[in-house]
Formats: C-alpha cells, sequence, structure tokens
C-alpha cells in the first residue's frame, strides 16, 4: 500500500514536471518568435510561435501574434486561419480581438460584409472598442451603407478615436450636434 502511494505520487510528479516543461517550452518559444518579431524577422517568428502553438495547441497569444505576422506577410488565409483559432479558443477578451483583427484581413481582402459581421461580433464583445466601429464604418462605406458608415463613425469618436474624429472634424465639422446624415459622395 505504502509502494502504490509512493509511485502514486512520483508519477503525478513527473506528469506534472513534464506540463510544467510543456509550457515553459511552448512560452520560451513564443518570446523568442516575439523578440525576431520586434526585429522585422517575420518568417522566423512565424516559425517559433508554430513551434510554441505546437507544444500548447491552446496557446490564444501565439495564434494571435502568427496572425499578425501573416497578416503583414499578406499571407491572408493563414491570419484569418489564425484569428479564426483565436475566436474558437480564447476567452471573450480574446475573442473580440480574434474577431477584430479577422475583420481587418477580410477588409483588406475585399470581403467587406464578412468583415462587417466579424466587426460587429467583436462590438458584441466589447461595446466599447472604438477601432471596430471605426473599421465597421470604413466597410460599410465600402457597400454603400453610409448612413451607417456615419453612425459608426460617429461612436467611435465618442469613444475616442481620433482618427474618426480627425475625419469627422475634416469633412463634418460641427459633426457632434448635427443629426444622423450620410456624407457627400
Amino acid at each position: 500500500m505504502k509502494r502504490m502511494f509512493y509511485i502514486t505520487v512520483v508519477t503525478a510528479f513527473m506528469l506534472m514536471t513534464a506540463g510544467m516543461a510543456l509550457a515553459e517550452s511552448a512560452n520560451h518559444f513564443f518570446n523568442k518568435g516575439y523578440e525576431t518579431h520586434l526585429r522585422g524577422e517575420l518568417a522566423t517568428a512565424i516559425k517559433l510561435y508554430s513551434k510554441a502553438i505546437d507544444d500548447n495547441p491552446a496557446f490564444t497569444m501565439a495564434y494571435q501574434m502568427r496572425g499578425i505576422a501573416q497578416q503583414q506577410l499578406k499571407k491572408y488565409p493563414q491570419a484569418i486561419d489564425d484569428f479564426s483559432m483565436l475566436i474558437t479558443i480564447g476567452e471573450p477578451p480574446f475573442k473580440s480581438i480574434g474577431y477584430y483583427n479577422r475583420g481587418v484581413v477580410k477588409n483588406i481582402t475585399g470581403d467587406f460584409a464578412g468583415a462587417i459581421t466579424d466587426f460587429s461580433q467583436a462590438i458584441e464583445l466589447d461595446k466599447k472598442m472604438a477601432t471596430a466601429f471605426f473599421h465597421r464604418g470604413i466597410a460599410k462605406s465600402k457597400t454603400g451603407d453610409l448612413t451607417g458608415h456615419m453612425a459608426d463613425f460617429r461612436e467611435s469618436a465618442r469613444l475616442g478615436d481620433r482618427d474618426a474624429e480627425a475625419w469627422l472634424n475634416t469633412y463634418y465639422p460641427g459633426w457632434r450636434e448635427q443629426p444622423l446624415m450620410a456624407p457627400p459622395l
């Protein structure tokens, strides 16, 4: 009985140690990837983020950063895949960022309807995400929804987005007092 207890304790310790080693390994690869990313070595950063994900398939920050590196390299389908994983496995704050980033890539690639859906999901999860309102406004303008575009820009500016406020101040001075209207063509 004493021997069985000892074997159980040793086995549990070994499993725990192996799990900690895997976590340390994933963190090591992520940190190296991030350092490499900051130096602009995006292909190498992607490989290191991938190793972190291999060691820990639920490493949401590794998916996030790998997706950003993919986007920077204009590997849009891969970036969308990484942001989709972030949405699938992440907690709500990561999900909102995943939706937002995937929406940005969809905007870049011309999938404006898909971008609007993703930005709307990001806003649903984080009602104060000013940049999601701003980018959704851009996508709405591309689809011809000028009233929605204006409403999103106004909400973005209200939440503190300086780009939206600058645009509104340039093209609609006094926008804060004006009723919602479509911008001139």
